[in-house]
């Protein structure tokens, strides 16, 4: 009994409050003495957000130092862990050293080492040591150092010559290097990129990223290609609120004279320079404007300026996106939408980069819209909406216009043999109206006069759906029937000078159809015939489509193309899609497509071929065939090597146009990947012809986690192959 009292004594006085906080020690057996309390045998010490296990330890109640001995771990709210074999912490100056020293970071699972490590609040300072995030035996990488410095509220960790080691080969030295261990933005250094070719020489990138504020950060991406140029591109993103966000692009390269005097083909401008905002706002109204409107209000902004395309194609190194398109189009899109109105305006600028000035080329600026959205009236069965849009097709030179359009579409719709027939009939009133203005037009003996042209056509519709379920499926099957009826049309001006010729669709290039936007309305039906199949869990096994044009125009051809569609489930992993075009006139298919895709055991395997006929091309220089072929494949053989493959083929050409082979090694704490790249571009020969040029790189790819990221669209080291030219 008297043990039993003493032992409750014992424990009650290493309850006591230290440093206003409450230490608790457990042990199997423990003596005092005085204000010293000694603990042997399976010891655990728990305070604050700290559970501390030890073979002894000794606790000076009237210094706060507490001493532990042999096998210590120590956890620090589950998200780091320390081991060592000695260690004195003081739990009112929160003062704590270890030796030797080892701390696990559970979240990054990173873990450093060292002879000794003394502690203070969340500062962490240790003397020579290492750190890895690999298996502590026999790491595959790790950096040694003389000192470091860690603090555990920020998680960032300061390393003083620093060696790095490939298992025990030393690689390269640095004085310094600072990480953070967590994912919270920091001004510092991004990984670098680098490349090789034989036309650039060596390419280095080294990122440099500022976070000093949590509403916005900038990175500045300086670049050198050794044989080509420099540069320097930066990236500044902000948050304003916490309905909008925004990022302005700006960069600029400059070609060194001796590469551009080394190229068969010159470039156009020996800098490239360009910018770019984007701005996306959820509730501008509101916002803006201080207002409380219950709909909802937004902004696009995605505008940008450039002198010409390698501007894009020089802001990295990731050759496998080249840009060729020589078109730069600018939009700002602005609404109001209720759940009965919708207000907009949309402005865009087209930069055409082949031509000198971009004054004749056509802008909108701005086209507004209104839209009223699907009514009804008597009981559902009177449809109506009500579309308005005006467009100010712009630009400096030669004719301009204003073009206003109506749309108003009224259905009367009911059913019939107790619903099982579905019936409609709609009413389509259209209006276009033309105002031109600026110069006279340069198209000779032609000028613009205003006008408007006026139409109503009918449509006629009858639909059915049926639904039975079996025992192990259902089956849906659908026919729709729809004709539509052109009625009358009414035009004046523009309209009655040029509708006869822009009609046709071999005048489309026209320059008098420039600003000509009517489609044509012809008197036609088509029959449309669905079915799908659904297992027992309504996941969808089989989806099949119909689909014939029958057309009653006076010299056209009576039937249109017949459209099959097929997207059959075969197993669970096992799919196929269809989807093909017959023309009887030509007695052949126009188009046919095929995809199987099949995803199982690792293994993501998507082939498809595609076969084109295009009639428009019959009986001109062009090819009227387009036969390419498809194929992706990815393949994780266990969770460390992955494989993938890419290969685009086009028949007709007899050309590779895109292919990659390539595999990755995924570690704990390290990938490695090497692929090797084709791509066929087309360019412009030294006498102006067209060509093409077949691009070959290799890319290698090392990532250190997690100091690095793996990204597969950034290899570390890129290594340009010397082009091979073909016609």
């Amino acid at each position: 009994m008297f043990k039993f009292f003493l032992f409750f004594l014992i424990f009650l006085s290493s309850c006591l409050y230290a440093a206003s906080s409450k230490v608790e020690v457990y042990a199997s057996k423990m003596d005092t003495n005085g204000s010293i309390v000694m603990a042997n045998g399976e010891v655990t010490v728990i305070y604050n957000d700290y559970f501390l296990t030890a073979s002894r330890a000794i606790y000076n109640r009237s210094t706060s130092d507490l001493e532990l001995f042999d096998n210590i771990k120590i956890n620090y709210k589950g998200n780091y862990k320390l081991l060592g074999e000695y260690a004195r912490i003081n739990l009112e100056k929160k003062e704590k050293v270890f030796k030797p020293f080892y701390m696990l970071d559970t979240s990054s699972e990173v873990w450093i080492s060292g002879l000794s490590g003394e502690s203070k609040d969340t500062d962490v300072d240790i003397r020579s040591g290492m750190v890895s995030g690999c298996n502590p035996i026999d790491p595959m990488w790790k950096m040694a150092f003389t000192s470091s410095d860690y603090n555990t509220h920020s998680k960032w960790l300061n390393l003083y010559n620093a060696r790095f080691y490939f298992y025990d080969i030393p690689i390269f030295y640095t004085p310094y290097f600072g990480y953070s261990l967590d994912t919270t933005r920091r001004t510092g250094l991004l990984m670098p990129s680098l490349g090789i070719s034989q036309a650039e020489g060596l390419y280095y990138e080294q990122p440099i990223f500022i976070a000093e504020y949590n509403w916005w950060d900038l990175e500045l991406k300086p670049q050198i290609r050794t044989d080509r140029g420099n540069g320097i591109y930066s990236k500044f993103r902000f948050v304003d609120s916490p309905v909008s966000k925004g990022e302005i692009n700006v960069g600029f390269f400059n070609e060194y004279d001796s590469y551009l005097n080394s190229l068969t083909t010159g470039l156009k401008n020996k800098q490239h320079y360009g910018a770019s905002l984007k701005y996306e706002n959820t509730d501008i109204l509101n916002q803006w404007f201080n207002t409380d409107l219950q709909g909802q209000s937004g902004l696009y902004v995605d505008i940008g300026h450039m002198n010409d395309v390698e501007y894009i194609n020089l802001s990295s190194n990731n050759a496998q996106d080249q840009v060729t398109s020589n078109q730069v189009l600018s939009r700002i899109n602005t609404f109001y939408n209720t759940d009965n109105h919708y207000v907009a305006a949309y402005f865009k600028y087209y930069q055409d980069l082949e031509q000198e000035t971009n004054e004749d080329v056509l802008q909108q600026l701005p086209n507004l819209h209104y839209h009223y959205y699907l009514d009804t009236f008597l009981k559902d069965h009177l449809l109506y909406s009500l579309d308005v849009q005006s467009k100010n097709i712009f630009r400096r030179v030669d004719t301009n216009v204003i073009q206003t359009d109506i749309n108003l579409p009224v259905t009367l719709q009911g059913y019939l043999f107790d619903e099982y027939l579905n019936v409609s009939y709609k009413a389509n009133l259209y209006m276009q109206h033309s105002a031109f203005r600026g110069s006279v037009s340069s198209i000779p003996n032609f000028d613009y006069t205003d006008g408007y042209f006026l139409r109503n056509y009918h449509t006629l519709s009858a639909s059915t759906q049926l639904t039975k379920a079996f025992d192990d499926f259902i089956h849906v099957v659908g026919f729709t029937a729809r004709y539509n009826r052109f009625d009358q049309s009414a035009k004046t001006g523009f309209y009655d000078d040029v509708s006869d010729l822009c009609s046709q669709e071999e005048n489309q290039n026209d320059a008098r159809c420039e600003l000509y936007s009517i489609n044509a309305v012809d008197d036609e039906a088509y029959l449309d015939f669905t079915q799908y199949f659904y297992d027992t869990s309504a996941n969808e096994i089989l989806y099949h489509r119909l689909s014939q044009k029958l057309s009653y125009e006076t010299g056209a051809d009576k039937l249109g193309e017949l459209e099959n569609e097929l997207d059959y489930k075969v197993t669970k992993y096992l799919s196929y899609y269809n989807n093909m075009f017959y023309n009887y006139q030509e007695h052949r298919f126009t188009k046919v497509f095929n995809s199987i895709n099949y995803n199982n055991y690792g293994l993501n395997l998507n082939i498809s071929h595609l076969f084109k006929y295009d009639i428009a091309k019959v009986n001109t220089t062009d090819d009227p065939f387009t036969k390419y072929l498809t194929a992706s494949l990815e393949y994780d053989y266990d969770r460390h090597y992955s494989f993938s493959a890419v290969y685009n083929y086009d028949f007709e050409l007899s050309k590779l146009k895109t292919g990659s082979i390539g595999f990755m090694y995924k570690k704990r704490c390290w990938d490695f990947g090497v692929k090797y790249s084709e791509n066929t571009r087309p360019i412009l020969d030294s006498n102006g012809d067209a060509s093409s040029v077949n691009d070959r790189y290799i890319f290698v790819s090392v990532v250190l986690k997690p100091f690095m990221k793996s990204d597969p669209n950034n290899a570390l080291v890129e290594y340009k192959l010397p082009a091979k030219e073909s016609n």
